[in-house]
């Protein structure tokens, strides 16, 4: 497959829509965020559909908890060309400079290894609970600051659900809710209190699944208002929610442990 490359990030581009939705994101409750639709030519991102990884091919990395189920995939070998050009562009310095001057964060650096972003796929009945994203890249040692996150659904409708919703610091309520539709960009802060998720099952069609490309940018140290000790991704409840573990949890946990250590055994002989 050929790649087109003629696309790339220019900075008189996208530093005049910087200009534009530089307060909207600085002044944004509850926390620093922007929505900016129509980002990209729909051209490249056709062929980023085009090549898109099926949920059944077997490089996804499965999350499937009571707190999740979602594929993800960070290996850009498994990667179509079209889609690791994009990608790159994303970690360029072009786009680099963008995000700087949208939300006033200096110095960022962007993730050769796209450590849990890349692409990201929820089938129906999927999900991701609210959560706080984790802060510290484990592997390059550098501040979590910012996440990019552009959907890939077209014709999605409202009723598919799939909604990244937005709730406030104490986890009171839903402050807004964004629906992933095509070529929709959303960038926010990576904090502590940067709440959200899209918490309910996921009501799409049997032939459709929510797709997005996720970026994440650093910075080698965070200003001292913000720091709050290393953490993993951070999960919370909404009002009355409670968590219940999945089938798969459950018939493990109750189980006699000679059919456990039975099936640990056949899984290790397979691999």
């Amino acid at each position: 497959m050929l790649v087109d490359q003629s696309f790339t990030f220019r900075r008189d581009e996208l530093f005049s829509l910087a200009d534009k939705y530089r307060d909207e994101f600085r002044t944004a409750a509850p926390f620093p965020h922007v929505v900016i639709d129509d980002f990209l030519p729909p051209s490249v991102l056709e062929g980023v559909l085009e090549e898109f990884p099926a949920p059944e091919q077997p490089d996804w990395e499965q999350y499937d908890t009571s707190r999740e189920v979602k594929l993800a995939l960070a290996d850009a070998e498994q990667m179509g060309p079209t889609t690791r050009h994009v990608l790159a562009e994303f970690n360029s310095g072009v786009f680099v400079d963008f995000m700087e001057r949208l939300t006033g964060i200096e110095a960022l650096i962007p993730d050769p290894h796209y450590f849990g972003g890349g692409l990201h796929q929820i089938r129906p009945g999927g999900f991701l609970k609210v959560h706080a994203d984790f802060n510290r890249h484990s592997r390059l040692d550098l501040e979590r600051r910012l996440n990019a996150i552009l959907y890939l659904n077209k014709d999605w409708k409202e009723e598919y659900g799939g909604h990244l919703q937005v709730w406030d610091n104490e986890m009171t309520r839903c402050e807004k809710k964004v629906l992933p539709v095509f070529n929709r960009l959303l960038v926010f802060a990576t904090l502590d209190t940067a709440n959200h998720g899209h918490p309910d099952p996921l009501t799409c069609p049997p032939d459709r699944a929510r797709r997005s490309m996720a970026l994440y940018y650093y910075t080698s140290d965070r200003p001292e208002h913000e720091q709050q000790g290393e953490h993993t991704t951070v999960f919370r409840q909404r009002p009355g929610e409670q968590w219940t573990s999945n089938a798969r949890q459950m018939a493990k946990r109750l189980a006699p442990p000679i059919l456990v250590d039975l099936a640990r055994s056949v899984r290790s002989r397979r691999h």
